[in-house]
């Protein structure tokens, strides 16, 4: 007599996750563009600090100011940006299988604030160091 794996009733099952398959993995898409996002505004506030300080004494006590400004706000900014996608994802699953999705404008909108008022010190930055 063959010896038989007990079937396990939930492996064959579908969930409710897969019943929207492509709209999970298209969200899991934008959180990953969120994420490499927030890497690159991580990495030029990086990059303008280090390019600062390396040419640091032909520049302005301003320009010192600004740099570190720069440095601390994109760092900010990346964890802001990693928290509120990481939430806005978690959200989404939900959202997605009880179909009441609802575009996350407040965040979008929230973040492109941000963003630019960082690209407003980077411009300070640049005029007067």
């Amino acid at each position: 007599m063959a010896h038989r794996k007990p079937e396990k009733s939930h492996e064959n099952k579908p969930t409710i996750d897969s019943q929207y398959i492509q709209q999970h993995l298209a969200s899991e898409r934008t959180f990953l563009a969120w994420i490499r996002t927030a890497i690159a505004i991580i990495g030029v506030g990086f990059l303008v600090t280090n390019l600062h300080f390396t040419m640091r004494s032909s520049l302005s006590p301003i320009g010192d100011i600004l740099a570190n400004v720069i440095g601390i706000s994109s760092v900010a900014l990346g964890i802001i940006t990693i928290i509120m996608a990481t939430v806005a994802y978690m959200k989404k699953i939900d959202a997605i299988n009880n179909q009441t999705f609802r575009t996350p404008k407040i965040t979008i909108m929230t973040l492109g604030v941000l963003v630019i008022v960082i690209a407003l010190i980077f411009a300070a930055y640049f005029l007067i160091a």
